[in-house]
């Protein structure tokens, strides 16, 4: 399964090979950017391995975003046990 994290573009880093630098969740990751055409500072994406994938706006982005971290939330929820069992003496 691939999982697709929302990204805004911030620059294009090298034009010729379409490497851009994408902000994903507040840590900026060189992103190849060859798969679409015309993606340009501003634009959000989705990445998946290393790989803008789709263009999306910025309200699917938050939305997916948002899914994302409650996913999160839920899978710490879940495991907190299993943690404070594996702490104890």
């Amino acid at each position: 399964m691939c999982l697709g994290l929302p990204g805004r573009v911030l620059e294009i880093v090298d034009a010729e090979k379409r490497i851009g630098r994408v902000d994903v969740f507040g840590t900026p990751r060189l992103v190849h950017l060859g798969l679409l055409d015309d993606a340009a500072p501003g634009d959000w994406v989705l990445v998946q391995t290393g790989f803008a994938v789709e263009k999306i706006d910025e309200a699917t982005a938050r939305e997916t975003a948002q899914l994302l971290e409650e996913l999160g939330a839920a899978f710490e929820q879940e495991l907190a046990p299993v943690v404070e069992a594996e702490a104890e003496p």
